[in-house]
């Protein structure tokens, strides 16, 4: 057999095991899809009342911090229950001035030694204990300063919160999800996430993930840890793998909805992206063979997707681009025609763009009324969804290569609760006040 033959029949052998091996760590959440079908959302009884810290990490941002503390002044479970508090983390601007005025309880940080959320939240936790003790809030939740929150949210937290989920994450929708493509990706990626992942990993019994924001924890874990001390680039997922390994399961409140603002530049979803891809690799350092041993515990399927969701992906993405280039590479040295390889590739993608837009079209289609933007805009974005989706490979592999460091985002979408939630409306009135 001749050399050239070799690594033809080597990396078609190469792309259909990887394949396979996709299929088989990722099948189960197509199962995900109708499991709400045949399981039923739990009751929850009356619940006690809880007294809940709210931890909110803001850096130079004055233009929407007014609008969450606002939202959460507005909550129905009780705003004497709820305790603001607000780090303004190295601003040279007047976001703590802003925070004061709206009614939070702010701490002015400026150590530019150690920057990212994760040493924020540290030191904003570390002075909330010193002022109040450790005891004082039976929870704690974390908020962007971006973020919009429905006014029932911590009435529907403290429900799933008080069922003993030390943990609880929550349904996590946006407020510019009609700007463009780049925020709809991501406003749908969330969307799924909480309705196909969180909340049927919530009915199977197993274990929810946190999701940058929006979650509740139980103040034990805080002293546990001696506060808080997570501070990789991704410091949600590393939170979420250290409490599964302890056997803690997190809960999911499909009703506790909250809103935040996605970039809208590729270039600054880019840069973001290879920030969150540099901090799987991470987590995958700090738990990956942990969790690989958790499998064959009593935490079995709790560690197999949490496993799943840090490792195979990331891995055998990198894998695949790894060995196609090498052997087109290869081939085109030998003077081979390499246009077999590349219809091949551009089959695989063509299958990985029809499944994403299966999985966006089926949350687009049972999100409708969720999604707070024009009809043509929804249906558009489920068809621009899986480009985004397939743009992770590229940023994935750079982010191998590039210094990463943690940068903020900028937020400048200053909207209220009813303002996000009337925008679909509005288009459609507009519509309706035509046709008179």
């Amino acid at each position: 057999m001749q050399t050239a033959d070799i690594v033809w029949n080597s990396i078609f052998t190469a792309n259909k095991v990887i394949s396979i091996l996709f299929m088989a760590f990722y099948a189960y959440q197509i199962l995900f899809v109708i499991v709400p079908v045949f399981i039923r959302k739990p009751k929850h009884d009356k619940k006690p009342v809880r007294k809940y810290g709210v931890l909110i990490s803001a850096r130079n941002e004055s233009k929407v911090i007014k609008n969450l503390i606002e939202s959460l002044n507005s909550q129905t479970y009780g705003k004497e229950n709820i305790t603001v508090f607000v780090v303004a983390d190295n601003c040279d601007d007047n976001t703590a001035h802003i925070a004061r005025e709206a009614g939070a309880v702010v701490y002015e940080r400026s150590d530019t030694s150690k920057v990212g959320k994760g040493y924020a939240l540290e030191y904003l936790y570390d002075r909330v204990v010193e002022d109040y003790g450790d005891t004082y809030f039976d929870a704690y939740a974390v908020f962007d300063a971006d973020n919009v929150v429905d006014t029932k949210f911590f009435e529907e937290i403290n429900k799933v919160y008080s069922d003993k989920y030390p943990i609880v994450t929550c349904y996590r929708n946006s407020k510019n999800y009609g700007d463009n493509w780049v925020s709809a990706g991501y406003a749908l990626w969330f969307l799924r996430e909480s309705q196909y992942l969180n909340r049927c990993r919530m009915r199977c019994h197993t274990t929810a993930a946190v999701s940058g924001t929006g979650f509740v924890f139980d103040s034990a874990i805080m002293r546990e840890t001696g506060g808080w001390k997570f501070f990789l680039l991704t410091e949600d997922i590393e939170f979420t793998n250290y409490n599964v390994l302890k056997g803690r399961k997190i809960g999911y409140a499909d009703d506790a909805i909250i809103y935040d603002e996605q970039p809208t530049k590729f270039s600054q979803s880019c840069s973001q992206r290879m920030r969150w891809a540099r901090g799987y690799l991470q987590v995958m350092d700090k738990f990956g063979l942990k969790l690989v041993r958790g499998i064959f515990s009593k935490n079995c399927t709790s560690c197999f997707d949490m496993s799943c969701t840090i490792l195979p992906a990331l891995v055998l993405s990198i894998l695949s681009v790894v060995l196609n280039v090498i052997a087109g590479v290869t081939l085109a040295i030998m003077g081979q025609n390499i246009l077999p390889m590349l219809f091949s590739l551009g089959q695989s993608v063509c299958g990985m763009y029809l499944l994403l837009f299966v999985l966006g079209a089926i949350t687009t289609v049972t999100e409708w009324k969720k999604i707070h933007c024009s009809t043509i805009k929804k249906i558009l974005y489920a068809f621009t969804f899986p480009v985004f989706m397939i743009s992770y490979v590229p940023v994935t592999m750079a982010a191998l290569f590039v210094k990463i460091e943690w940068k903020p985002i900028e937020h400048t979408k200053s909207k209220t609760l009813d303002q996000i939630t009337s925008e679909g409306s509005e288009q459609k009135n507009k519509g309706s006040n035509k046709d008179k």
